[in-house]
Order: C-alpha cells, then sequence, then structure tokens
C-alpha cells in the first residue's frame, strides 16, 4: 500500500491512503491521525490501512479524492530522528580524488553516517527556498526507509524486518557552506537545510522483486531543468544496504518508530549513468577536463526526482521542486 500526508490537522499533517495509479486517496483517520501513529503501532494498524487501500482500488473507499500532489506534506512532515548515510562509497571515492585526498580503507566496511534536521521535512512539490545563491546549492536523490521500534545492538538481517515503508527523498546540499563546515571537524548543520520527499512511502511488498529485503533494485532518475541528469539504478555498487545501516544506527542508542534512515546519494561507478547530485558531476568533469563546468543550481531552477517501476509506473510519485529566493523577516 501506499501512503501520504496531507497538509492539514496539524505540524504532523493528515494521514491517508493512496492508490497504486497515484490517483486518488482517502483519508485514514479513522484507523490512525497520522503516519507517525500508524507507525508506532504498526503490527494492528498496518491491516486496517491495508483493507482501506483495497477498497480504494476497488473504488468502493468512502470519501475518496482526486490527489493533488501541491497539497502533500512529506509522509512524515516530521521525525523523531533522520539518519542519513553514505552507501554508495564510489560517491566519496570520487570527491576525495578530485581533491587529492587518499580515502581511509574503513569507509568500505564501516557506514558514514550523519543525524540530519528531522523537525521540519517539506513536501514533494514545495519550494527549495534559499537566501543566497552563493550556498552552493545542490540537490541529492536518495533512498530512504522508515521503521518501527527498533532494538540497540540489533543484527542487519534482523534489522531488515523493522522496515516498514520505503520512499525517495532529496537531501538538498549547500555544498560552498559544507565545505567550511567540515573544516571545523564537528559535521553539518547549515549546510543540510530541510529535506524533501516524495508524495508517498509504499510498504515493501508494492516493490515486488525489485526490494530483496534491504535494497532497491530501480535506477532514480533525476532531471534538471528538463533535461536528464542522472538514472543511476539504487542497487548497482551499494556498499551498504539498508539493514547494514539500521544497524549501524542502532549499535548504541534504541531507534525509535518513525526513524527514517537514508542511504546517501544514489551513484554508480558507470559514468554513462549520470549523476543523482550536481557535486558527483563537478567532480567527474574535473577529474576529466581540470575543472568543473556545471553551475550549481540558481533562483528559478527546477528538479525532479523519480523511480518507476518495470511497467513503467511512477512508484512514489515525483519530487518536482523549483529553487526560490527566500527574504528573512526584518
Amino acid at each position: 500500500m501506499k501512503l501520504g500526508s496531507l497538509k492539514e490537522g496539524g505540524r504532523d499533517g493528515t494521514l491517508i491512503v493512496v492508490n497504486r495509479d497515484l490517483t486518488r486517496g482517502v483519508r485514514a483517520t479513522t484507523v490512525a491521525p497520522t503516519l507517525q501513529k500508524a507507525l508506532e503501532d504498526w503490527s494492528s494498524i498496518a491491516p486496517r490501512l491495508r483493507a482501506l487501500a483495497e477498497q480504494l482500488e476497488d473504488d468502493k473507499a468512502v470519501g475518496s479524492f482526486e490527489l493533488d500532489t501541491t497539497a502533500l506534506a512529506a509522509p512524515l512532515p516530521r521525525a523523531y530522528q533522520w539518519a542519513d548515510g553514505s552507501a554508495y562509497v564510489v560517491h566519496v571515492e570520487l570527491v576525495r580524488k578530485a581533491r587529492g585526498v587518499e580515502m581511509p580503507p574503513s569507509f568500505w566496511t564501516d557506514p558514514l553516517m550523519y543525524q540530519g534536521g528531522s523537525d521540519s521535512f517539506i513536501g514533494p512539490n514545495d519550494e527549495i527556498e534559499m537566501a543566497d545563491e552563493a550556498w552552493g546549492i545542490d540537490f541529492e536523490g536518495e533512498i530512504g526507509v522508515m521503521v518501527d521500534d527498533v532494538p540497540m545492538g540489533i543484527s542487519p538481517q534482523a534489522a531488515r524486518k523493522h522496515i516498514k515503508l520505503v520512499t525517495i527523498l532529496n537531501d538538498v546540499s549547500l555544498r560552498n557552506v559544507i565545505v567550511g563546515e567540515l573544516a571545523k571537524g564537528f559535521g553539518f548543520f547549515h549546510g543540510k537545510p530541510a529535506t524533501a520527499f516524495a508524495p508517498v512511502a509504499v510498504t515493501p511488498d508494492e516493490l515486488g522483486d525489485d526490494w530483496n529485503g534491504a535494497r532497491l533494485d530501480r535506477p532514480l532518475i533525476s532531471t534538471l531543468n528538463g533535461k536528464e541528469f542522472g538514472h543511476p539504478n539504487a542497487a548497482t555498487d551499494l556498499t551498504f544496504d539498508f539493514g547494514q545501516l539500521i544497524a549501524h544506527a542502532a549499535r548504541t542508542r534504541h531507534l525509535e518508530a518513525g526513524t527514517i534512515v537514508g542511504s546517501g546519494t544514489v551513484a554508480n561507478r558507470d559514468p554513462a549513468v549520470g549523476c543523482s547530485c550536481i557535486a558527483e558531476r563537478r567532480v567527474r568533469e574535473t577529474l576529466e577536463g581540470g575543472k568543473p563546468l556545471t553551475p550549481f543550481m540558481s533562483f528559478g531552477d527546477h528538479i525532479r526526482i523519480e523511480m518507476f517501476n518495470r511497467a513503467g509506473k511512477s512508484i512514489f510519485g515525483a519530487i518536482d521542486q523549483k529553487v526560490v529566493r527566500y527574504t528573512p523577516p526584518a
């Protein structure tokens, strides 16, 4: 089934069930008011949501409506935790190579992960508000999973069972801000503004054979200003699957229901498939020609990120955003 959240009912939105074609939805408030509440009691609530989803598919759901993605928040408009990994080490390797920095061997065995801001995610069509183009505005196409309660010290294999929903996201990054922050040796903060999510998150069964329990075997397509930027496959060159990422996040703490774990920028070693972020393309350009050619995003630019199943239908709906100038309050 496919689940989303309307921008109504408070900061956590209103939970809706969406049909497979992403054309109609129905409020699920008789089952659970929000997706967060559903994840906290998933074993009892999920069957009731699934029954509602079946009614919607059969056009028997009372109160169903035509889906308007501009009315959607992120599936989880805010979360108790947002842990973003860097599961495609080939991406990290390229970046460090361009800087002339050797990559520690441990990067291939111990996942990189940072704790991002989760108090205010944005919806699939919400604008990317930025005060300054000089910040180096970039998109990052990623896969994300949402879990129920995960015990500390769990194994990667057991962690797979806690994945309840899968989605895609745009982890907006400010590259020129990040450089200064990393130089301080204390990680990201200003360089990682609000993250945008697809219209819906889906249960793993919706993915069929393309989901092996911990990784998604489909291309992630990024389109910048109407031109395809990249279509790397999310299973190719994946160093750490979601079982490993969740186990890493839970090494010294319990993960609360509603925690979101991200894959990091989807990247393949083959340059022919393109990239899921501008920074990687700039690195490849530097390695090939001595300097980057592709500029970071400017006001007015559009980014679209989407994934399709083997039948050519959108799985999660599209993240479709415009970069706009933000003017701080006086």
